[in-house]
């Protein structure tokens, strides 16, 4: 599904975060991936029918709005590539708006993406990039690495490994609503895990 460069296919967001890269951050994670890593994290966000579409300033007015109180935003998935425009769109912004850092999951590799036609131009909006297909058999569940053979990279002088070596693989939220909301690279089965614990919510829901 090709969507405007300025709408976004959302499956959740989610306000506050400390397992998705250093200090509190606001999470995004898109809807559609062509990959479908088998084992992946969120099998939940590979269809691409539209889940959540959103505005890419409806998205900027929600980092804003928590801009206070976290230290960045995180995009993850799903795969951020197959919406390279609109999040390109939206990472410009925030980088030229706020002084918010960008963490950026991909199953991509940086080489992959810099041959991409909105690769270098994202690039260039993002502080740490972690790249690379999941791969079960490689699972390791390292800081922010879900596999061995991912890579985090440090495209800005922001950051240094050590700003990043507290972050937690795994992480459990209750929303207001009673909703659980499950994340990180941790390997379990989300969905055994919410089974035992009689809810099935798992990461976030329409009414982001």
């Amino acid at each position: 599904m090709k969507k405007a460069s300025d709408t976004l296919n959302i499956h959740a967001l989610v306000p506050f975060s400390r397992a998705n890269g250093p200090g509190n951050r606001l999470v995004v994670w898109v809807q559609g991936c062509s990959r479908r890593c088998p084992g992946c994290f969120n099998p939940e966000t590979h269809s691409h029918d539209p889940y959540c579409l959103m505005k890419v300033g409806e998205v900027f007015f929600r980092i804003v709005e928590a801009s206070s109180r976290i230290e960045g935003i995180t995009i993850s998935g799903g795969e951020p590539m197959e919406q390279a425009d609109a999040l390109g769109s939206l990472l410009h912004r925030v980088r030229s708006e706020t002084s918010l850092s960008v963490v950026f999951f991909s199953g991509y590799t940086l080489k992959q993406i810099e041959k991409t036609e909105r690769g270098a131009m994202l690039l260039e909006d993002i502080d740490i990039l972690i790249d690379g297909p999941y791969i079960e058999r490689y699972r390791s569940a390292q800081v922010l690495k879900g596999s061995s053979n991912q890579r985090l990279h440090l495209l800005t002088d922001r950051y240094h490994k050590g700003d990043i070596d507290d972050t937690p693989t795994l992480e459990m939220q209750i929303d207001l609503n009673g909703k659980i909301h499950i994340t990180g690279v941790e390997g379990i089965n989300k969905k055994n895990l919410l089974s035992e614990i009689g809810n099935r919510e798992v990461n976030g829901s329409k009414d982001l």
